[in-house]
């Protein structure tokens, strides 16, 4: 990309990138770091359901996705780089309140702050992209971001699995709170303001009302965040109930954390991907095709749930997890298009309806696990179909268009 936004001086469009990048990874980290550790907590807690531990990502997700219903007022009134300092600060106080927690319950309360605070960075992150860029070149931006943000989902659970060699499973937390540390040092030192004086907007109910009713009144907006709702339960869904499926229904032990960092990489893979055909092919091509492809990968799987062995299931995983790259970042731009006067406010609504669609239904697939492969399946094709239908009323039944990106 040639033209750089003066926005985000003094870092380059690389600094930049990588800044959003690493924010975004505080998320993907507290997440997939916390796989390996889920038998670990459950055995410490004494419960009895396995499935019960999965419920220390849900509490986190269920946080995330309430705190941004009201991080992006704060941020559209008292600036980005405030707002995402204090959601640091709390993120790392968070993580630390987690490694002390009497109880399995004071674990998940904490969670869920943690979870809440966490929505700072992920608002503002997406909210500084709108800032600085619009239309195709955001999605560029967004898909390089997620290009390099999903190295961590790649590493982290080989580094929770580190971690527990050498130390019990506080000490996942401990790093949680480290990489939190750090990114508030680097955007209170190296982060410009992105959004100008004269643009914030007073929290008064009449502005707020005017910002929601841009979000909800607006086809392409809710459309396509709901979308990317529908199609998060799918990824969540696997999220949740991966170290059960990879680790005991495939007989991967140990070795669940490498085979996952190759899963995850392809999702790395088809973001890089994204960023260099989003260009030519547009936003919704991309989108849409993946979607096709993504559900009718869907469908196979479910037709041989019952017999399909590690090798075949690895690849056929993988491949619906290429389809997720080509998604997120596309239809996470083209929500936020229209949005450019109230983008703090938006990326905060898009973000709560995302998140919190994304974990009900992959909640819901994770609960359900019963020692097959059977229930992701079916959530899989729940899901795509969902996403279809939702792809189909929002575009008028045109799908796969490549002309223009803007609100149609």
């Amino acid at each position: 990309m040639t033209d750089v936004s003066p926005r985000h001086a003094p870092l380059g469009f690389n600094a930049f990138v990588a800044m959003v990048a690493a924010l975004m990874g505080l998320n993907a980290l507290a997440i997939d770091i916390m796989l390996p550790g889920l038998p670990a907590i459950g055995q410490a807690f004494g419960l009895d359901d396995p499935n019960r531990a999965q419920v220390v990502i849900v509490a986190y997700m269920a946080g995330f996705g309430g705190g941004q219903l009201f991080i992006g007022l704060l941020a559209d009134r008292f600036g980005r780089k405030p707002v995402l300092l204090f959601g640091l600060v709390a993120y790392a106080l968070a993580a630390l309140a987690c490694i002390i927690a009497p109880s399995f319950e004071m674990l998940l309360a904490a969670r869920v702050v943690q979870g809440i605070a966490s929505a700072a960075p992920r608002v503002i992150s997406t909210a500084v992209v709108r800032d600085c860029y619009s239309g195709r070149q955001m999605a560029q931006v967004i898909s390089l971001s997620m290009t390099i943000f999903m190295a961590v989902p790649v590493m982290a659970p080989s580094i929770g699995q580190g971690i527990l060699l050498i130390a019990p499973w506080q000490a996942v937390f401990g790093v949680l709170a480290l990489y939190a540390v750090v990114m508030a040092w680097i955007c209170g030192t190296k982060m410009p303001e992105t959004l100008a004086v004269e643009d914030r907007r007073p929290i008064r109910i009449p502005a707020i009302v005017e910002a929601f009713r841009s979000v909800l009144g607006s086809r392409m907006t809710m459309g396509y965040t709901l979308a990317a709702g529908a199609f998060m339960g799918a990824l969540f869904g696997f999220v949740t109930c991966a170290q059960q499926v990879l680790g005991e229904v495939m007989g991967l032990g140990n070795m669940f954390p490498v085979v996952f960092a190759v899963i995850a990489g392809s999702i790395a893979f088809s973001s890089f991907l994204n960023a260099w055909l989003v260009e030519r092919w547009g936003m919704r091509f991309l989108s849409h095709s993946a979607v096709l492809i993504f559900l009718t990968l869907a469908v196979i799987l479910f037709l041989t749930a019952t017999t399909i062995t590690l090798i075949p299931f690895l690849i056929l995983l993988s491949f619906m997890m290429l389809m997720v790259g080509l998604t997120f970042s596309n239809f996470n731009a083209l929500a936020m298009e229209p949005q450019g006067h109230v983008a703090g406010t938006a990326s905060s609504l898009i973000g709560a309806i995302t998140v919190t669609m994304g974990t009900l239904i992959g909640s819901a697939i994770g609960q359900s696990f019963d020692d097959t492969i059977v229930p992701l399946s079916v959530g899989y094709v729940f899901c795509g179909l969902v996403t279809l239908a939702i792809l189909l009323v929002t575009e008028k039944g045109r799908l796969l268009s490549r002309g223009t990106d803007a609100e149609r």
